[in-house]
């Protein structure tokens, strides 16, 4: 299952007003910020599914994070994407600075696209 996607922008004020009209139909609000992200999502889960994020330069590279309902396939995501030829993006472990039980790994496949494993449940 898809946990959530980013997309590249040049300018979040810009992009964030593009998609907080556009996404409005479809129950769609900013949930999450960071300096230089927006991340939206249905206000009744409070969980961004959909990001846009400021890059410098901008690529056109995107992020995937895919989820899982434990920690076990993260690491085993990992381990078979580094096999695979993918390159390091950041091992398994606790991502605190998106949440408390944020457990996630980062692998960039053979065109620098940033695929993830996420696993969000208390362990």
């Amino acid at each position: 299952m898809i946990d959530h996607v980013t997309l590249n922008v040049t300018d979040l004020a810009r992009s964030r007003l593009f998609y907080e009209r556009a996404l409005a139909p479809l129950g769609y609000e900013v949930v999450k910020e960071f300096l230089v992200a927006a991340g939206f999502g249905h206000k009744e889960t409070g969980k961004p599914d959909f990001w846009v994020v400021q890059r410098e330069p901008l690529h056109t590279r995107v992020h995937v994070a895919f989820g899982c309902p434990n920690r076990e396939l993260v690491d085993a995501f990992y381990a078979a994407a580094i096999a695979a030829g993918g390159e390091d993006n950041g091992p398994p472990g606790i991502r605190e600075m998106y949440s408390p039980d944020y457990y996630g790994a980062f692998v960039l496949d053979p065109d620098g696209n940033n695929v993830e494993a996420v696993c969000r449940q208390h362990e």
